[in-house]
């Protein structure tokens, strides 16, 4: 006797796909949030960046057992305000990320569902996670568009004291590569689910 194919996924399995559904959607909503509390940070009144210092010993911590050393290397600064291009520069440096989660989020949200319903492989699929990709990867970029913010920054209080300059540095970039690691990752997931979503409307076309 030939047993029929199960079309839906069990209750077990409904729950944990409903419970990291709604997890994403959260995390989602949490990362635009982010988002408007970065703009008004940045275009309100006495904005507070982290600026990168030229540094120096930590004082403080002299004379205390197992340390060896101890310096700072950044600083929160109070500005009256931001030019207007290092505020969008510096909004960009948050907001890209917080972009990135969204869509990875959006992603999670639509698979998580698409399982429930035992259809993975739907049409839209690979577009959706490859533009997922793109934003990671845009995501990434933020840490590029923080460091002009900050060097721009820097430049302007320049043209009015030069000794900023033995202050600050006048550009910084801390690169980490994971975000573009990663958004290259999402792409071969993209690759697999075309090959996927195909497969299965060929596997469909022969029921």
């Amino acid at each position: 006797m030939q047993s029929t194919p199960r079309t839906r996924v069990s209750l077990g399995e409904g729950v944990v796909l409903g419970v990291i559904a709604t997890g994403a959607v959260s995390v989602g909503i949490a990362a635009l949030v982010a988002i408007v509390q970065r703009a008004i940070a940045v275009f309100g009144d006495s904005p507070t960046i982290a600026m990168p210092v030229i540094g120096g010993d930590v004082e403080g911590l002299d004379g205390v057992a197992d340390v060896t050393a101890a310096v700072y290397t950044s600083a929160d600064v109070t500005f009256a305000a931001l030019p207007t291009s290092v505020a969008w520069l510096l909004l960009l440096e948050g907001a890209l990320p917080a972009l990135a989660t969204i869509g990875v989020c959006a992603i999670a949200w639509w698979l998580g569902v698409s399982l429930i319903r035992a259809k993975p492989f739907r049409a839209s699929m690979p577009a959706a996670i490859g533009i997922a990709a793109c934003l990671v990867i845009a995501g990434g970029l933020g840490q590029l568009a923080g460091a002009w913010g900050r060097a721009l920054l820097v430049e302007d209080l320049a043209a009015t004291d030069e000794a900023v300059t033995d202050v600050f540095w006048t550009f910084m970039l801390q690169l980490d590569l994971a975000p573009i690691g990663w958004g290259f990752a999402l792409a071969l997931v993209t690759m697999a689910f075309e090959v996927g979503t195909r497969l299965q409307r060929e596997t469909e076309g022969l029921v």
